[in-house]
Parts: structure tokens; C-alpha cells; sequence
């Protein structure tokens, strides 16, 4: 359908004898904030990754705004601006450096650059800081950083996976601000992995909850709490309706944001 962003059909992935994906259907709507919930190892990053061709599927499988990742990868790559759970910006460059560089990695004009640059740093609320080191931003800033670094390009496709991992609760609100904000302003798509159940229930319009690797429930946060005829009040009563798991969470600076990643990463 034209007026779906992400559209998967049956995925399945396997890494060796593991299942991470086992026939999973999922469909962003455009303009939405979609979030993809799950306990660690439900396959939600292996997805991700999927669907922005950083992994093999066969064609028909998935496509984004109606281009179909197996057959027209880069097409589709120049459509999403993706912040990984893995730690995307340089420590040694100075803000204005690290979305300068995502800049050219992703082909935006020569004549832009300074313009695309300047933008996304302002969207973010990172211009007085712009020339300093990332190493001396705090956490939220280095979040913020990321952000900007995906969105330099102007994708229509934003796909966050963790991206308020290891961060105080007033940056997290802080980092989904922005995210609401450039949501309002461009009517992007924005595709978010999270385990904080209060962010998705209170910015996602709709949410998937994977159990391994398959999609066990999909709605609004209001109708699948609905959905527990009385016995929740929140996502997280979903959560482990679904799971039978407790909900994980994790705070800090760059080299808490490092380490926070670095785990969440191994765990997928």
C-alpha cells in the first residue's frame, strides 16, 4: 500500500540454530511513531536490521515505502536515518565534525552540506555546542548528536533502536522532545526500539510486542491495554501478559552510553 512506510511480511532470520525471526508480519503506517517492543532476544534488533538491508532477505519480503529491500537496497537505504544501539558518534570529533561526516556518507550535495549540517545540529538543540568535542557532551547531548547525525540526509524513514538506553530520566525526555518535535515539523516516519514502557504508551501511536522472533500482539498502547479485560493499566502489564518477563531497564555519560550499548547490543 502507498501510505505504509514499512510493510514485512512472514520475515524470518536465523543465525545458525538460533531462530531470531520466525515468520514475523509487521506494517508501519506512514507519518507514524511505531514501537517495536520486546524482551531481549525477541528479535526486534535483528528486524531493524532487516529492513534497512543491513541483512539478506529474500524479495517480497519487505519494503519500504514500496521499494522492496531485496531488490533495491540502496534505494531504500536512502530513505532511512537509523541511530543503532552501538555508539555511532566520535568522541574525537567535534559536534559539527561527526554530522558533517554522516553528511557525506550519505551523498548530501556538496552545495547542502553546511546548510543540512547547520539544520539538523539547530532541530536538535545542539548549535552552541556544535564545536566541541563529543567526548565533553553528557549522554542526552551525545543522543541528540545521533539524531542529528540521521537526520542530515532529510530521510522519510527514522529508525531509533534503544536510543534512550543507559540515560537519566530528564534526558530521555529530553531525547523524545526532539524526536515528537521533528515528527510534528516534517511528518516523518519514526520506527522505535525501547524497553521503557512509559515512552512507548505515551509517544508511539501504535506498538508491536515480538516474543521470539514473532509478533505476539499489535494496537495503540490504549488498545492493548484494553485488551487485558481489566487485569492492566499500563504496557507493562502488557508486556508480561505477553513475555511472561519483567521489563528491562537501564544511565549517563559517553562512556556510560558506550557500555549500556555494548551490552544491550550482545543481548539483541
Amino acid at each position: 500500500m502507498s501510505d505504509d512506510a514499512v510493510r514485512c511480511r512472514g520475515l524470518r532470520y536465523r543465525f545458525g540454530a538460533t531462530v531470531a525471526v520466525d515468520g514475523a508480519d509487521l506494517t508501519v503506517r506512514a507519518g507514524e511513531i511505531f514501537g517495536l517492543l520486546g524482551p531481549n532476544g525477541a528479535g526486534k534488533t535483528t528486524t531493524i536490521r532487516a529492513i534497512i538491508a543491513l541483512l539478506p532477505v529474500p524479495p517480497g519480503v519487505i519494503s519500504v515505502f514500496g521499494r522492496d529491500v531485496a531488490r533495491r537496497r540502496m534505494a531504500v537505504r536512502r530513505l532511512i536515518g537509523y541511530v543503532p544501539q552501538q555508539l555511532s558518534a566520535d568522541a574525537a570529533l567535534t559536534g559539527a565534525e561527526n554530522v558533517a561526516l554522516f553528511a557525506r556518507l550519505f551523498d548530501v550535495p556538496r552545495g547542502q552540506r553546511r546548510a543540512a549540517v547547520d539544520g539538523a545540529l539547530a532541530m536538535m538543540g545542539l548549535s552552541d555546542v556544535a564545536g566541541r568535542r563529543a567526548a565533553t557532551y553528557s549522554g542526552g547531548m551525545i543522543r541528540r548528536l545521533e539524531l542529528a547525525q540521521a537526520l542530515v540526509s532529510a530521510p522519510r524513514l527514522l529508525i531509533l533502536d534503544e536510543p534512550t538506553i543507559g540515560l537519566d530520566p530528564v534526558a530521555r525526555a529530553g531525547v523524545w522532545e526532539r524526536i515528537t518535535a521533528v515528527r510534528a515539523e516534517t511528518g516523518m516516519t519514526v520506527l522505535v526500539t525501547t524497553h521503557y514502557m512509559d515512552e512507548a504508551e505515551q509517544s508511539c501511536d501504535r506498538v508491536a510486542l515480538m516474543h521470539r522472533g514473532r509478533v505476539g500482539a499489535l494496537g495503540t498502547p490504549a488498545e492493548l491495554i484494553a485488551g487485558l479485560d481489566g487485569a492492566g493499566t499500563s504496557l507493562d502489564d502488557v508486556f508480561r501478559a505477553y513475555s511472561g518477563e519483567p521489563v528491562e531497564t537501564e544511565k549517563g555519560g559517553i562512556r556510560d552510553v558506550r557500555a549500556a550499548r555494548r551490552t544491550a547490543g550482545r543481548l539483541g
